[in-house]
């Protein structure tokens, strides 16, 4: 039979292939298989003879198939590498064949063969080897994961006693400065201080909302938004001032949330401040916009500035702890805004233009809340 011969033939040119084919294949210096990937080569060379005969089938391709894609995946190397060189095997078998005593009519089943054969060992072993890889992929991921966590966890435990253990010094100097204000109130620089002691304990209220501890003890209750805001930006006035940045905000003033009023305060805080800082070294005209709606299925506040725009690239880790791109920067602030948003059912987005930076955060209706049926545009 014409296939007999071809597996005849090919059997007497076995050792010349495979030392043709180890001379030429494609190899990584760090491939720990290097020295076997030519018995590969020979394995797959041995299944076509077989193929010809008869003697296994499209399933026993498929089982060598994953056996190599499993070793090249612990090899770690370069699949490109592997696929040049099972392409490379494929070119040999067909041209010693084409050198050979046998006729186009015989070499046309046999080259047939020889492309299925080695099409279904291709596509396996890709296949399999993208199934490997996915899974170590994804097993590291959740390595990467729980390490991180654990780091988090306890960096939170030691910033959480640091913080704690600073806070009561702190809550007694500004008592001692109201005081001293009080006694003395045309005393110079005490304005200055109080500030300043305002924007310690904010930072301090960050680290604990970080390590949860912040919330343990409080009830939730329902507050106006507008007043929020009012007190919000009296705090941050001086940061204002010294941007100069025109703040507008559409907020109806019968508008309320129900939550942590302390914790919703911290966010806004946060994102405005990051609003001034990206507006900092802006020329022209600098605003922020603060608008507030409510539908029956939702209410919606965003916070927007036309400051430096957010890079692309990074938006989507904006929100990551300890991730910043200020040079004193903690890289808590947008995640603990994520954090106190989350806890409180709501989500929170950002997006980013050249034009406009806008943060988006949404609730669900609170039942026991007011809000009237219009928005007005009013500067706090």
């Amino acid at each position: 039979m014409p296939m007999d011969d071809l597996a005849v033939y090919l059997d007497e040119h076995e050792a010349m292939i495979v030392k043709e084919f180890k001379r030429r294949i494609a190899v990584s210096d760090g491939d720990q298989y290097k020295g076997l990937i030519h018995l590969n080569g020979q394995a797959l060379y041995r299944m076509v003879i077989e193929y010809f005969r008869s003697e296994i089938t499209l399933e026993d391709i498929k089982e060598l198939a994953y056996k190599v894609a499993y070793e090249r995946n612990r090899a770690e190397t370069n699949i490109g590498d592997f696929v040049s060189n099972v392409c490379m095997g494929r070119e040999m078998v067909i041209d010693l064949l084409q050198k050979g005593p046998f006729t186009p009519a015989v070499l046309m089943p046999a080259l047939l063969k020889i492309n299925e054969c080695f099409d279904v060992f291709l596509v396996h072993a890709v296949f399999k080897y993208t199934d490997l890889k996915d899974d170590d992929l994804e097993e590291k991921k959740l390595f990467i994961e729980r390490s991180h966590k654990d780091r988090l966890t306890i960096l939170g435990q030691m910033a959480s006693s640091f913080v704690h253990e600073f806070r009561n010094p702190l809550t007694s100097i500004m008592g001692f400065s109201r005081l001293l204000k009080e006694d003395y109130p045309n005393l110079p620089y005490v304005e200055i201080i109080e500030n300043e002691l305002r924007q310690l304990n904010y930072r301090v209220s960050q680290f604990l909302l970080v390590s949860k501890k912040g919330a343990v003890y409080k009830q939730m209750e329902v507050f106006s938004v507008w007043e929020l805001f009012d007190e919000i930006l009296s705090f941050l006035y001086p940061n204002i001032v010294d941007v100069n940045v025109d703040i507008k905000c559409s907020i109806d003033p019968t508008f309320q949330l129900k939550g942590y009023k302390d914790e919703m305060k911290q966010v806004f805080i946060n994102i405005i401040s990051n609003a001034l800082d990206a507006l900092h070294k802006k020329t022209g005209d600098k605003e922020i916009v603060i608008e507030v709606s409510q539908t029956p299925d939702r209410s919606l506040i965003t916070v927007s500035n036309n400051g430096s725009p957010i890079p692309p690239d990074l938006l989507s880790v904006i929100f990551e702890p300890f991730f910043t791109t200020k040079e004193l920067g903690t890289g808590i602030g947008l995640y603990v805004c994520k954090e106190i948003i989350e806890r409180h059912g709501g989500t929170i987005t950002c997006e980013s233009t050249d034009q406009l930076t806008k943060f988006s955060m949404q609730f669900k209706p609170c039942d026991t809340c007011k809000s009237g049926s219009m928005s007005m545009s009013h500067p706090i």
